[in-house]
């Protein structure tokens, strides 16, 4: 029996689907023509006998209008998403690239565009052969109306939005949005719904890998649950979205030996990162931002700023304030037991956390190398990681151990690199007192 679509299969596939600059337009140009035929409904009603005559000249004149036009707008607004395409490439990072396309304003203006040159160009052509009737041609008349007025409110919605498509501010914030979805389902589902790899005694004997090359950009535990129930098993998963497979490595191990091919297809491998199941990506793109900002030909140490601003708000979101109760208990405490024990969906299935170490290390780590030589941004690293420190310092969890470490790993870490690239001794004593070793 095949396993149900889970949540996060029909979000990669809803987020995989608005990558697609076709998918929209697409829709736009079948409910266009829909409505051209919808207006022929019209005249099998007795709706003409209630309603004003209208001209058909007068409803050819504004379909001639918007075909003229329409074409020319969505060529020219093409043009536009393209430029600024390539200047996300350019002035932040080509992994942005995917949340530029995605961009819902920009997807939605160039759909409108195209749907409704269709639709005027359909329209057209239905009644140069007298296709509709009076309550039809009424019925068409009310309809261009209403294309106007959205292609106009459209256009003008879409030109507020263009002028910042593109633009690093614009990038770093789509990134972080991205990042926090992810983060925020990962915090939901440390594991996925599966059983925490470290309550698992026995990896499993039996490993299974793929020839394929690539990152894994979506695991089907739902899948791998069914899998493991139809065949009395337990799947041990060893990788987790956003990681690098070769052949080498295998995906996962059983206690049974069983068909390969029936658990490498609950993971789909792709050439690149997905923001939506793999929250380590979002860290990795923001600093690539801050790397790009801090490079010399750039020189934008503030763009470097506000991206640690950004990191700094993604990892506090694993912060949970801490209240004891008239017990001494803390309810960070309680939390963290219920939430581990309501978590496990699935079972017959393990997969392991993410790494807090690695997570810190895509996030700060390029970043304070190449800033170690700007005393601004060497600041607000650490600072940053202050700031981390003090939030999850207050609790004995072992996310709360985990970021307190990690914090404390890599405020050593970029105080190491600033001593050494800074050169002047009043840049120096300024690091040396917002360290807190």
């Amino acid at each position: 029996m095949e396993a149900p679509i889970t949540v996060d299969r029909l979000r990669f596939l809803i987020y995989s689907l608005k990558e697609k600059l076709w998918v929209k337009p697409l829709g736009f140009c079948l409910l266009s023509i829909f409505a051209v035929f919808l207006a022929k409904v019209a005249d099998g009603t007795s709706l003409a006998e209630h309603i004003p005559e209208i001209k058909p000249d007068s409803v050819e004149t504004l379909l001639s209008i918007m075909a003229s036009s329409m074409m020319v707008i969505a060529t020219f607004s093409a043009g536009t998403m393209v430029n600024a395409y390539a200047s996300a490439s350019q002035s932040s990072t080509p992994r942005s690239l995917s949340l530029i396309i995605s961009d819902d304003v920009s997807q939605n203006a160039l759909s409108v565009f195209i749907g409704a040159f269709i639709y005027s160009a359909v329209a057209l052509t239905a009644m140069t052969q007298a296709f509709f009737n009076e309550a039809g041609l009424f019925i068409l008349f009310c309809l261009t109306c209403l294309a106007f007025v959205i292609v106009i409110l459209t256009f003008i919605r879409w030109v507020d939005s263009v002028a910042r498509l593109g633009r690093v501010g614009s990038t770093l914030l789509k990134v972080e949005a991205a990042t926090t979805r992810a983060v925020k389902n990962r915090i939901d589902s440390p594991c996925l719904g599966a059983v925490p790899q470290e309550e698992i005694k026995e990896q499993g004997s039996y490993a299974i890998s793929t020839e394929k090359v690539g990152y894994i950009q979506l695991i089907d535990i739902a899948k791998l649950q069914a899998l493991a129930k139809s065949k009395d098993c337990f799947i041990n998963v060893a990788l987790l979205p956003g990681e690098f497979v070769t052949p080498e490595r295998p995906l996962a191990y059983s206690n049974k030996d069983i068909e390969k091919d029936e658990i490498v297809s609950a993971f789909t491998i792709g050439e690149i990162r997905s923001f939506e199941a793999d929250p380590r990506f979002g860290f990795i793109v923001l600093a690539e931002i801050a790397s790009r900002a801090l490079s010399p030909s750039v020189n934008d140490h503030g763009t470097a700023i506000n991206t640690i601003s950004s990191i700094t708000r993604l990892m506090l979101l694993w912060h949970k304030p801490v209240y004891k109760d008239n017990r001494g208990a803390t309810n960070a405490n309680r939390n963290s037991r219920q939430a581990s024990k309501n978590d496990t969906k699935y079972d017959r299935v393990s997969l392991p956390k993410l790494s807090v170490d690695d997570l810190f290390d895509d996030a700060y780590t390029s970043i304070a190398r190449d800033g170690a030589a700007n005393i601004e941004v060497a600041i607000r690293i650490q600072k940053s990681l202050n700031t981390i420190k003090a939030c999850f310092d207050n609790s004995d969890t072992d996310v709360d151990k985990d970021f307190t470490n990690a914090a404390n790993k890599f405020a050593k870490q970029s105080y190491e690199r600033a001593k050494l690239a800074l050169n002047y001794a009043e840049d120096i004593k300024r690091i040396d007192q917002v360290y807190k070793g």
